[in-house]
């Protein structure tokens, strides 16, 4: 059987994977997440703080930032809006036979075309629980270590440590996320659009496509 091109997956009959509210939280969130990152590194490497200069405001965009990380998800799943992210929180939520058998193969690098792949591969689900968890321990590390006088020293050299380390681990997941994005085009292309071709969820995502095509 001759292997769908990527090319092949773009064209034909459109379906919508995301919704603008999913995509605008996605977005945000990114947007975010990169502020901390670059003011982090900012305020952690002193030849980087000393060539951008104003420490204090750096820092303060750092933890700003920081306490409104959540924002984009709590307001996303508020109301009747988030319809399209609860459910899709659902699908991450919820492993299937097949999700294990894509773990194991791709990790043996063969193929995974024949598996009943749901809306999102078992690598998704991980990098986005993953992303979840990392959000709660910044969040907590990060109030420790700016309001440091409610805690005993432990604490706070504890929540140094574990804020940094997560830090450095985000980072090296943060690029491995956006390099299997640009290797991905048609993927990539659906957190913008929203839509997917019916040719690549037939082949990413069968059972995803067996679920819309069977009704609510």
């Amino acid at each position: 059987m001759a292997t769908p091109s990527p090319e092949g997956e773009t064209r034909g009959e459109q379906l919508s994977r995301f919704d603008p509210v999913e995509r605008l939280a996605h977005w945000l969130t990114a947007l975010f997440f990169i502020t901390l990152i670059l003011t982090g590194a900012a305020l952690y490497v002193p030849a980087v703080i000393g060539f951008v200069g104003r420490r204090g405001l750096v820092e303060r965009i750092h933890v700003d930032v920081g306490l409104a990380l959540p924002l984009p998800l709590m307001v996303s799943l508020a109301g009747s809006w988030g319809k399209g992210l609860r459910a899709d929180l659902r699908r991450i939520n919820r492993w299937i036979p097949g999700d294990r058998q894509w773990l194991r193969l791709t990790f043996r690098r063969q193929s995974t075309s024949h598996l009943k792949i749901g809306k999102f591969n078992a690598g998704q689900k991980l990098n986005a629980a993953i992303t979840g968890g990392v959000m709660l321990v910044m969040l907590m590390t990060g109030a420790v270590m700016h309001w440091p006088y409610y805690w005993p020293l432990s604490w706070r050299t504890g929540a140094t440590f574990m804020h940094d380390v997560v830090a450095i681990f985000f980072l090296a997941l943060v690029i491995g996320h956006i390099g299997m994005a640009l290797a991905h085009p048609p993927a990539l292309r659906s957190i913008v659009t929203g839509k997917v071709s019916r040719a690549w969820a037939k082949r990413h995502a069968p059972r995803w496509l067996e679920d819309l095509e069977a009704g609510p």
